[in-house]
């Protein structure tokens, strides 16, 4: 990639009534530039209406790129199929919250920090037992990290470096360990505390899947596979949850606040719950034979039925996250769940959606949710947990970037504008008069 500014434009111009109105240009190192429109309003008097915020640039960032139409990811410049073989999530959190991978003194010191600051509070787990046991993990995970403020309220010193940074670990830290009991909670099993001999994916494997009565080996690729869907969930640049989690420290609410925002957001179907819904179709498919039949109803516009786990929002191309998943879902499911029907059925809709022209002339390739649900199906989380993976996972990122928002010193408060298209001024009409 081109590290040197690109564009040579200066400014550009924007007519209105006759009058022509000039805004400085924002350049990139890749991708998009931007044209800095922040004096629209008080200049022209009109304003940018982009619902979605679909072209509209929120910020400048140097932690993740996304190139939908050539499929790249990139975390700090790194191509995130590297990063998926190579690295583990650990490092790679690392990486998104330094700017740098870490040397190896860097990441002992770094690995040594979560790993002292898995534990909870005590008094915490007195907290869950407020929560039914149906309860959805993700309500009780919005719960349990909105309330470690009240365990830190140091956190409250957003400016203070080393406070923001002890969040940002602390963070990482308890949100294995608080999602494996909110698993733990929903099937009355007793809480597992921290191994600190495990790694980072290894330790929340033991937690989840342990009970006291017998010995937990941890399986390596289980591990490696999960690893893997961490790292590749970990950021993705302004996404909902992303830009909600900058939205809430925008106005200078804690860390654990901001990821609390962030853990809501992620809880909607149409963001982090696309895995869940992709096996839910998959369920409802029932068995191979059944196939074409249900992409007969995805090809029926006035069928309600969508094939969920193919195309994606931003990636026009192969969604590279998928291509890393693919081989992995096939050894996982051949290891684990062979056998069973959903996964069957899977595999036969992949190879039909690979050589369909409906679904190459769409662009409609099985993206990361369509084999991350399968794996960690396989490796044996019910699907309530699914978006709770994603948000363990998403905080690495979700940290990164509200350090990096901390430290803008363009920074200000989140404040979009409307279009307003109600009534206009009207005088109160008393209640026995109308």
């Amino acid at each position: 990639m081109d590290n040197e500014i690109k564009g040579q434009l200066d400014e550009a111009i924007f007519g209105l009534n006759s009058k022509d109105y000039r805004f400085p240009i924002r350049h990139s190192t890749a991708g998009a530039c931007g044209i800095d429109v922040r004096k629209l309003h008080s200049e022209s008097g009109v304003l940018n209406y982009d619902p979605g915020f679909l072209s509209t640039a929120s910020c400048q960032s140097k932690i993740t790129y996304v190139d939908g139409e050539n499929g790249l990811l990139l975390y700090r410049g790194y191509p995130i199929e590297q990063l998926a073989e190579k690295s583990s999530f650990s490092e790679v959190a690392y990486l998104l919250l330094h700017g740098e991978l870490p040397k190896p003194e860097e990441f002992r010191s770094f690995s040594d920090i979560i790993t002292h600051h898995t534990m909870v509070n005590e008094q915490l787990s007195a907290f869950f037992r407020g929560f039914r046991r149906d309860a959805h993990p993700m309500a009780v995970l919005c719960g349990v990290v909105g309330a470690l403020s009240a365990f830190y309220p140091d956190a409250i010193h957003i400016h203070d470096p080393q406070e923001r940074m002890n969040s940002c670990h602390r963070l990482l830290a308890k949100l294995p360990t608080i999602a494996a009991m909110a698993y733990k909670y929903s099937v009355g099993q007793p809480f597992v505390y921290p191994d600190n001999s495990l790694s980072y994916v290894g330790n929340f494997l033991r937690m989840t899947f342990s009970i006291p009565a017998e010995p937990y080996i941890v399986d390596p690729l289980v591990e490696s596979a999960l690893n893997k869907i961490f790292i590749l969930h970990a950021d993705h640049e302004q996404n909902a949850s992303t830009s909600t989690v900058r939205l809430a420290g925008s106005s200078g609410a804690n860390p654990y606040a901001c990821i609390a925002a962030g853990i809501a957001c992620l809880w909607g179907p149409a963001h982090g719950g696309a895995n869940e819904a992709t096996l839910a179709m998959l369920k409802e498919i029932g068995t191979p034979k059944n196939i074409p039949h249900f992409i007969e109803r995805a090809k029926n516009r006035d069928d309600p039925f969508r094939l969920m786990g193919f195309g994606h929002r931003v990636y026009k191309n192969y969604d590279p996250r998928a291509r890393v998943l693919a081989k992995t879902a096939a050894a996982i499911i051949e290891r684990t769940g062979a056998d069973d029907p959903i996964f069957e059925t899977a595999r036969e809709l992949e190879q039909i959606a690979r050589n369909d022209s409906y679904f190459i002339e769409r662009q409609l390739y099985p993206n990361v949710d369509f084999y991350s649900g399968l794996i960690l199906s396989a490796i044996g989380f019910p699907t309530s947990m699914f978006t709770a993976l994603f948000a363990l996972a998403r905080t690495a990122g979700w940290i990164a970037q509200w350090n990096e928002m901390i430290t803008d010193p363009e920074q200000k408060i989140g404040r979009p504008r409307q279009i307003y298209t109600g009534t206009t001024q009207r005088d109160y009409v008393d209640l026995d008069q109308r």
